[in-house]
């Protein structure tokens, strides 16, 4: 978790899982899914685990909605580097967003993201897309 700047990274935490803002952002709002058991399988995740998922990817999904606006979603489990679970949550873009004065742009859209290009973001941007978005996931009351 620390690879991706936890605890400072931190959106929301529940009891099985952690939400934490991609430091680098692939597309506005990109996020990674932690379960913070040390499973290194999916299939080794917790029955618990498992049924508080749903929570969070709901509130996941609510919350980059009504703060960005998404036109898709992709939760991608690699693995490849960090062994433990977690998801790549890459909210996808037909067109430009801007935030903060800066525009953001979903390279490789309509098709698969490309891990290679991402939007160059600041520290400062970084820390007002996670207060604007745990705005949103924390407040549990934007719909879908």
């Amino acid at each position: 978790m620390r690879k991706f700047g936890y605890p400072d990274s931190t959106v929301k935490e529940f009891t099985n899982w952690i939400i934490l803002l991609r430091p680098q952002q692939l597309t506005l709002g990109s996020l990674v899914l932690v379960c913070k058991e040390p499973a290194t399988a999916f299939s080794a995740v917790s029955t618990e685990a498992f049924a508080e998922l749903r929570q969070v990817t709901t509130q996941v999904e609510r919350g980059l909605q009504g703060a960005f606006t998404y036109d898709k979603i992709n939760y991608l489990m690699l693995m490849m580097v960090d062994p433990h679970v977690h998801f790549h949550v890459v909210p996808r873009y037909g067109q430009e967003r801007t935030f903060e004065g800066q525009k953001f742009y979903d390279y490789a859209w309509p098709g698969p993201p490309d891990f290679s290009r991402g939007n160059q973001t600041k520290e400062e941007t970084n820390r007002a897309i996670l207060s604007h978005l745990k705005a949103f996931i924390n407040s549990g009351s934007c719909r879908l």
